[in-house]
């Protein structure tokens, strides 16, 4: 190669390095030094207090991350400046809470440091230290994302896993992120702590096939005393029950047990029985420690987190969560 052919493959090369600048660890350690200090403060002062904003702050995260990648898209309000509805009223987001959370977490590190931390990378730290102060695991949280500029209701219909969904669809909604099989185990295994409303599973207790029957692959016991105690009607839209019952605030393996015993709540958990593959993953996981599951959960997070990131020059650093800079 000659001397200019050298020369040029040098300039695509930074060029392209420049322009997919990455995630690091400590990307603001010089930008805004406390800003890690400031977001585990905050969440090791208010989450002990309410404990169930951890599972409200995972699935925020692995909400924003499935449209549009993680860039805070989520966040944005109800309405963009040209009426269309964004994120936050799509129906898999109605239920999504800890929006006010970030916000406060947001006022102390625009304090600290204006226009340098962006809500995409603090819904992530915020969800990482949330678990670890209710004591689950930790994982590695690479900085330097950047906030997105659109967001669109019927996106996040279509890109965000149902409740309803069957190992196919799971499968191909993960795949369309990079997620594998062995991604979608491990993440589905955040069900362990949480609640969820009679609404988004009743269909399995009351009218399965559109019959008035009830969802065979739903251990019968479990159905009836969810109808006994729980939910009490088809139509109940308030009350919660735990998705992991008796250990719903413990980050452990006992959700992987239910799975097994058709105790699942959603489809979605149920689905995981019915491909040999996740049902190895669940089996190899059962068989294994708590730390081996924390280890694996780790990296699932960790690559989740880095989903179609913005970063560089794309997107921007908002100043308000809830609206794109003027």
């Amino acid at each position: 190669m000659g001397y200019f052919g050298i020369v040029i493959l040098a300039f695509l090369v930074a060029f392209l390095g420049s322009a997919r600048a990455d995630l690091k660890m400590g990307f603001y350690d010089k930008s805004c030094p406390k800003a890690e200090k400031i977001v585990l403060d905050f969440v090791k002062e208010h989450i002990p207090n309410a404990p169930s904003l951890a599972a409200a702050l995972i699935r925020m995260h692995f909400h924003d991350c499935f449209v549009r990648g993680c860039d805070g898209s989520i966040l944005l309000n109800f309405t963009t400046a040209s009426g269309n509805q964004t994120e936050k009223v799509a129906p898999p987001n109605l239920s999504v809470r800890g929006f006010s959370f970030i916000d406060r977490v947001k006022s102390l590190l625009e304090a600290e440091c204006p226009g340098i931390v962006s809500c995409a990378d603090i819904i992530t730290l915020v969800t990482r230290d949330s678990i670890v102060v209710t004591g689950g695991p930790t994982w590695r949280v690479p900085t330097g994302r950047r906030d997105g500029t659109v967001s669109n209701a019927t996106e996040a219909l279509n890109n965000i896993p149902a409740p309803t969904s069957n190992i196919s669809t799971l499968q191909t909604k993960f795949a369309a992120k990079g997620l594998n099989l062995k991604d979608l185990v491990l993440l589905s295994g955040a069900h362990t702590i949480g609640v969820a409303h009679c609404s988004s599973f009743s269909n399995r207790l009351y009218n399965f096939t559109g019959v008035g029957d009830q969802d065979p692959a739903l251990d019968s016991e479990y159905a009836a005393n969810l109808k006994a105690r729980k939910c009490k009607t088809s139509t109940d839209n308030t009350t919660l029950v735990e998705m992991d019952p008796g250990s719903f605030r413990t980050f452990d393996l006992d959700y992987y047990t239910l799975v097994l015993k058709r105790r699942g709540l959603f489809q979605s958990d149920s689905a995981l029985r019915t491909s040999s593959t996740t049902k190895t993953y669940i089996t190899q996981l059962l068989s294994g420690s708590l730390q081996n599951f924390y280890s694996e959960f780790a990296l699932s997070m960790e690559k989740m987190g880095r989903v179609g990131v913005k970063t560089g020059s794309a997107g921007q650093i908002r100043k308000h969560c809830a609206v794109v800079n003027s």
